[in-house]
């Protein structure tokens, strides 16, 4: 009876039945959890019930609508609103939207699936899900951990920016609309830099950041973004601090408001001059591009990183479900919110810079018109070259292409020296502006045209502050969750310590040189350790631990069995693409030369410069100190050098879970073991605590050892592969 840990009772006409005290004591809980029970004694007997508590001390979500509008504020980010928008014009505008379509499918939403799935279901952080499910791989969740540390550093000096920008936006007219005037004596003449440049551009570049112009001169701490980064500290940590019962309603606001100031912006955008013109570039699809490999690769990682897979936040916010929540459900539906988000932003942004290019399009058609009028006057230009219909006061856009045509055409020899621009609008369409410079060049140029610019432009950096947050507290809540799962640490003292630590970190990046080392996080920090750590993830669930006890697993916690798509994609064509898409970024970084856009003082413009030795060694020391924990855990684990932990329950589910045990009498395995009709229970000595696994038993043949990588529960349950209700791995 004792030989498997397991016992089964003969029950007359019926099937054994196997059950296991490990299995009640991991997290492992059944489907209709409230009504479990377990036979104690002779049949006909009313038997006790062991009911396990809605609410194990762990926190809980209000309701359902808050947790998903918190799954929603951490994977929506700026990354919709800049990223996407950009990725979307470079790669052939509507064409992109294929690529990205089919990579959500294949690879976004199942991998968005397995991470609320094993959240919900062991209801810990990154570091005890992946301890838990694989020891040797525990290191997963120290790397995601790593990565959310490192991303966290920067992405909230992108707020402190926006914080900025939002208090400067009080202004009537807005900071960045002119060029400043330098007085000297009685001449007054425009900044040379900005006159060069652009007045929102020379506004982000020296009175914002106070750029120097390399990586190698620090230039010392820029005061004005100091203050906005611990603003967006404080901000941060007050939130997380409260939890997510007081963020979650937070959330209400924080996600929804985005939405609000897109559909204005929308609407005031198509209501502008050439917002259409914008709008039917980016959905004239160029399917040349669908055919580039790089299209692909990009398209994957924008997917890979706008549902925040492989960060913690999206294991963190699922472990504070129900076990019996449909989390099939909320992947499809966060998934499909992340998506139509991203095209609600591109629409938004396609439709402000189909303005602004108008605008370009008429400056450059009215300051070449000058000159030809110049040309004209001086004789240079026959007036007989002019079309008799075109009027210079008024000129458009067709009367300056017949005219650039006529004067090419008849002044062939001669034309380069005239310096006459084509003005094309698809040319200013054609720029593509990305990141920082969408958000805080081109938007608010664009801005500094619409009626009202100041509301808009507080209304613009209000919801860059609210998308930023929510994907901050989501990035905060996946290190501070998986800590305080694991250690018995007060969360008010280990959120302030890393929100203290991180300001102080954060200061390489309010240098007056720190927008470069933000494109070196950027570029370095996450990309690639954060692809090896989800493929990891993938490979755990669906090759070690076994895709089809992980499906039965999810048929016993949701109540349906999840569509056979799921396990192809989780058994193969995930892993192959993710490995895919690690090659591609190996490859994409060998043959790339690293470096950085270095803005010049005196040319007024970004020119491209190499790292230098040390800082090219930072680069890839963020890689290597982000990957080191997982060959590190797995060579300790695999030589026994050091405990996995992942027989440890957290410790209020522990203190729950002995409190329903003690009402039962005996703490012995031998009160839970089912007997024969009529027999009393066995007495077994008392020195086997009630939670210790029995490690000293060598391992059954074919089973999943302690010294390997196992399943959650079914290692501690000691059941034979011959058992009748042994789940089969497929690994």
């Amino acid at each position: 009876m004792l030989k498997n840990s397991g016992a089964s009772l003969r029950v007359p006409g019926h099937e054994p039945v196997t059950e296991s005290v490990a299995d009640l004591l991991a997290h492992e809980q059944p489907h209709d959890y409230k009504s479990s029970s377990l036979s104690v004694g002779p049949a006909g007997r009313k038997q006790p019930q062991i009911e396990l508590p809605e609410n194990d001390g762990r926190p809980a979500w209000n309701s359902k609508l808050q947790y998903i509008l918190a799954q929603v504020g951490f994977s929506v980010g700026l990354g919709n609103v800049w990223r996407f928008p950009y990725l979307c014009q470079k790669n052939g505008g509507g064409a992109y939207l294929v690529p990205y379509f089919i990579l959500l499918l294949i690879i976004g939403i199942p991998l968005f699936f397995l991470e609320l799935a094993v959240g919900q279901k062991i209801r810990r952080g990154s570091l005890g899900v992946w301890n838990y499910v694989c020891p040797r791989l525990g290191g997963i969740g120290i790397s995601s951990l790593m990565v959310c540390g490192f991303v966290g550093l920067y992405y909230n000096v992108i707020i402190g920016w926006s914080i900025f920008y939002f208090f400067q936006s009080f202004q009537q007219p807005l900071p960045w609309s002119e060029c400043p005037i330098i007085k000297n004596g009685t001449l007054a003449i425009i900044e040379p830099e900005c006159e060069k440049s652009s007045a929102t551009t020379y506004f982000w570049y020296r009175q914002t950041l106070n750029i120097t112009s390399s990586i190698a001169e620090s230039g010392g701490l820029n005061v004005k973004m100091t203050l906005s980064l611990l603003g967006a500290w404080i901000i941060v940590c007050l939130a997380v601090i409260k939890g997510i019962a007081s963020s979650g309603k937070v959330m209400y606001f924080s996600s929804l408001f985005p939405y609000v100031v897109l559909f204005c912006f929308l609407v005031r955008g198509l209501m502008l001059k050439g917002s259409v013109d914008g709008i039917a570039h980016m959905f004239t699809p160029k399917l040349e591009k669908m055919l580039e490999p790089q299209v692909w690769r990009e398209a994957a990682t924008q997917v890979f990183f706008a549902l925040g897979l492989g960060f913690g936040g999206v294991i963190a916010f699922s472990s504070y479900n129900k076990i019996d929540n449909n989390c099939h459900f909320d992947a499809v539906l966060v998934s499909v919110i992340n998506f139509m988000t991203s095209i609600l932003a591109t629409l938004v942004v396609f439709a402000v810079l189909g303005f602004k290019a108008n605008l370009m399009n008429e400056k450059c058609i009215a300051e070449n018109s000058e000159k030809i009028l110049g040309f004209l006057n001086s004789h240079v230009l026959s007036h007989d070259l002019i079309p008799p219909h075109v009027n210079f006061s008024q000129i458009t856009r067709q009367d300056y292409a017949e005219m650039y045509g006529v004067i090419k055409t008849v002044k062939e020899g001669s034309f380069a020296q005239m310096g006459l621009d084509q003005c094309l609008l698809e040319d200013e369409l054609n720029k593509s502006v990305q990141g920082t410079g969408l958000a805080f060049i081109a938007f608010t140029e664009a801005m500094t045209h619409f009626p009202g610019s100041p509301f808009w432009s507080v209304m613009f950096f209000f919801m860059l502050i609210n998308l930023g947050l929510g994907s901050m507290i989501g990035t905060m809540t996946g290190i501070t969750t998986p800590v305080l799962d694991a250690y018995k640490v007060k969360k008010e003292y280990l959120t302030v310590g890393c929100c203290v630590v991180a300001f102080f970190l954060g200061l390489l990046f309010v240098q007056r040189s720190g927008n470069y080392f933000v494109t070196m996080f950027d570029d370095y920090s996450a990309g690639l350790p954060l692809t090896v750590v989800v493929i990891l993830e993938n490979i755990s669930v669906a090759w070690i631990y076994g895709t089809k006890r992980f499906m039965q697993d999810l048929e016993d916690m949701l109540g349906f069995r999840p569509y056979s798509f799921y396990f192809y994609m989780w058994k193969y064509v995930s892993p192959l693409c993710l490995i895919v898409l690690i090659l591609a970024t190996v490859i994409e970084m060998a043959i790339s030369p690293p470096g950085y856009n270095a803005w010049v003082q005196e040319l007024a413009q970004e020119r491209f410069q190499s790292y230098p030795p040390w800082a090219l060694a930072m680069c890839f020391s963020l890689i290597f100190v982000a990957m080191l924990p997982l060959p590190v855990v797995f060579i300790v684990r695999h030589f026994n050098l050091m405990s996995d932990g992942s027989n440890k329950l957290s410790v209020s589910y522990r203190k729950t879970m002995m409190k329903d045990m003690s009402s039962l009498g005996t703490p012995d395995e031998s009160h839970f073991i089912l007997t024969k009709p009529g027999e009393a229970p066995p007495p077994l000595p008392p020195h086997r605590a009630l939670l210790a696994p029995a490690w000293d038993k060598p391992p059954e043949p074919n089973s999943l050892s302690p010294k390997s990588c196992y399943g959650t529960g079914y290692q501690n349950a000691g059941i034979s592969p011959t058992s009748p209700t042994s789940p089969e791995s497929d690994s």
